[in-house]
């Protein structure tokens, strides 16, 4: 590796966070949903129903992320908050996970589900803003790169273990559900280890100069929302990002839902979706490379139109063949949309109030999911099929591309 491309010993242990979330997510993506759609199933919940069920679970967290997020990443810019806070909601998202062993019934499952979710997507808010203290703006790319692209190849080293696990389990006298609870701790193992170093390591270096009670913060994030209310440029990034993510998260949430609704079996979505962290880990990497000769502006569009593609291609899904090429697919352009958007929005705020900008991010990000999820649950139970909802989200991708490319246009202030 080239000397400008190594990482420091802060940035590395900032890139391994990444790793160890990362399990989570890709369980939220395969065995989590199946698990709770066999225990759905199981009570005789329709398959149509427990989609939506899972849909509205995904909505009802996102929603509690986004009101928490702005408040909360406001007060964690105030000198040393922001690895507390951080802190706080990794155990609460890694307790969340190992809770999930024990219920039976499909509404606790879903609870604790939510419970768990609410703390990961917290811990984002801060460990995002955490990119400002440990690198520089000219390997901001890069480096939100990396995390990615070993996020998606780091979080297969756990998926792996659990996936022989749950496959092999009746030969070695496990019952598919004990086999899927093991597979929660050790992924939760996994997450708290890949941790340690950054909270060894991490100290904040931008911070606000005055530390602030509840009454200032809030008066702090409405200063801030002013401050977007007269940035035109970042206004409609925000607005554009709201859409054409909130269809990236949707897509991953959704996708081993969506794909058992058609047909394809359980073996196949799990197969196929471990996949996609293998072609995830060097595209990332090679998007993070193509922004050193290429503004991000520039990059960003292109994957939003492939993923618009790739949302009407699901609509036609009926085949394992075709959701192996989606998954493919997906893997391409998933790191670099997430990284590239993170890092673009990284350069262009004030560092030292990072915690409540990416606050406010999150709200348009992962905290805005609400509304993909929320429209699927609802498509998915009113047409009785969840192309329906695909449908949806191929719409939010066009307006999303729409409004980055009328930003891209807009000069800096």
């Amino acid at each position: 590796m080239a000397e400008k491309e190594k990482l420091t010993t802060l940035e590395r242990n900032w890139v391994l966070y990444d790793v160890g979330n990362s399990a989570f997510t890709l369980l939220v993506s395969t065995i989590i949903p199946i698990y709770f759609k066999n225990i759905a199933s199981a009570a005789d919940v329709a398959a149509s129903d427990s989609t939506a069920y899972w849909s509205y679970a995904l909505s009802v967290s996102t929603v509690i992320v986004a009101i928490l997020g702005p408040t909360l990443g406001t007060f964690a810019d105030n000198k040393d908050h922001k690895k507390p806070m951080f802190t706080f909601f990794l155990v609460l998202g890694v307790g969340g996970l190992v809770s999930l062993i024990f219920p039976s019934n499909w509404m606790t499952f879903l609870i604790l589900f939510v419970i768990a979710r609410v703390g990961y997507s917290m811990t984002l808010v801060f460990y995002d803003a955490m990119m400002v203290d440990v690198t520089t703006d000219e390997r901001m790319d890069w480096v939100s790169s990396f995390g990615y692209a070993y996020g998606y190849i780091g979080s297969c080293v756990p998926f792996i273990g659990s996936l022989v696990l749950i496959l092999g389990a009746g030969k070695i006298g496990l019952s598919t559900s004990a086999a899927m609870g093991i597979a929660f701790a050790i992924n939760a193992a996994w997450w708290t280890l890949t941790t340690l170093p950054l909270l060894k390591t991490y100290k904040q270096k931008y911070y606000a100069e005055t530390h602030t009670g509840v009454g200032e913060t809030i008066g702090r994030l409405k200063h801030v929302l002013g401050e977007l209310k007269d940035n035109a440029k970042a206004r409609i990034f925000l607005i554009a990002f709201f859409f054409y993510i909130d269809g990236v998260y949707t897509i991953i949430d959704m996708s081993t839902s969506y794909g058992k609704d058609v047909g394809i079996s359980d073996t196949q979505l799990l197969l196929a979706l471990l996949f996609t962290q293998f072609v995830a880990f060097p595209c990332a990497l090679m998007f993070g490379k193509l922004s050193r000769k290429y503004e991000a502006d520039k990059i960003i569009p292109v994957c939003i139109f492939a993923y618009l593609c790739i949302a009407l291609y699901a609509l036609q899904l009926d085949t394992a063949w075709k959701f192996w090429f989606l998954a493919t697919m997906v893997g391409i352009f998933q790191g670099a949309i997430q990284a590239l958007s993170r890092s673009y929005f990284g350069k262009i705020i004030p560092k030292e109030k990072s915690s409540e900008y990416f606050g406010i991010y999150d709200i348009f990000g992962k905290g805005a999911a609400f509304m993909g999820t929320m429209l699927m649950g609802v498509a998915s139970q009113i047409f009785n099929t969840s192309r329906a909802g695909v449908g949806l989200i191929a719409g939010m991708f066009a307006l999303g591309l729409f409004l980055f490319v009328k930003q891209s246009k807009i000069k800096a202030e």
